[in-house]
């Protein structure tokens, strides 16, 4: 597996960064995971965003969702000069907020709903989900290639849960939402650098990105307080148009 940052700022766009968006991919397989703002133009670096297999979102807050509409009109606008044949894009969410952005748009996108209480299977991966803590219903995604069953975990937006060890345990790639500092613990929306790390070190992942980072304020911070809480684990900071081997 390998997963590209396409964006990681907590909120709204800052610096030229825009906000939550990550492109997982395994073999030919391209799995969109939440669609940010500048998602679209950032992805255009990286490859066609007609390409996409499919996009899975977390929950509907309009950072995770700025650039929704916005790919679809790609599929639906957009033109191939390639030769190759124009496809739907399936696009993943649940069906419990008033948000609910998943419409079929003809042509273009057509929307599934995940219950969140069941893994389901796009492509060659497997995932699994858990409810996370946030002021509208999200899911954490546990993302297993099924050939190789390497694991990549993303906590969505969330407060701590404890059942985070449990369900990052052993996980390749930890991406987690490191929003708050170091003495800022039990909120209600985000986790802080210190329990993210505390789960990363209780669970023995092999690797540890914060992400959904403040617009304003001190990285490194946060980076030396989560390596602190994870000393026997890789910790790093998520930099936009990075790309992770799994």
């Amino acid at each position: 597996m390998e997963l590209t940052i396409l964006g990681f700022m907590g909120g709204y766009p800052s610096n030229g960064i825009g906000t939550t968006s990550y492109l997982l991919t395994a073999g030919d397989f391209r799995l969109l995971i939440d669609v940010g703002s500048q998602a679209v133009l950032t992805l255009e670096k990286h490859m066609d965003p007609l390409d996409v297999d499919a996009v899975i979102l977390t929950h509907y807050h309009p950072d995770h969702i700025a650039d929704l509409g916005v790919l679809q009109h790609v599929f639906l606008l957009k033109q191939r000069t390639d030769g190759k044949e124009k496809r739907i894009l399936p696009i993943y969410g649940h069906a419990e907020s008033s948000l609910h952005p998943l419409r079929d748009n003809e042509g273009a996108s057509q929307g599934i709903d995940y219950t969140g209480d069941q893994p389901i299977e796009i492509g060659p991966f497997q995932i699994d989900f858990l409810k996370t803590i946030h002021p509208v219903p999200c899911y954490a995604l546990a993302i297993t290639e099924k050939e190789t069953k390497k694991k990549f975990v993303f906590t969505g937006d969330s407060g701590y849960l404890e059942d985070f060890i449990s369900f990052t345990k052993d996980a390749d790639l930890f991406l987690a939402d490191a929003n708050l500092y170091c003495g800022q613990e039990g909120h209600h929306a985000h986790m802080t650098s210190q329990e993210v790390g505390e789960i990363a070190e209780k669970a023995q992942v092999n690797e540890l990105i914060l992400t959904h980072l403040p617009p304003n304020g001190d990285w490194q911070k946060l980076l030396l307080e989560a390596k602190a809480a994870a000393p026997n684990v890789r910790v790093a900071l998520a930099e936009k148009d990075q790309i992770i081997q799994i």
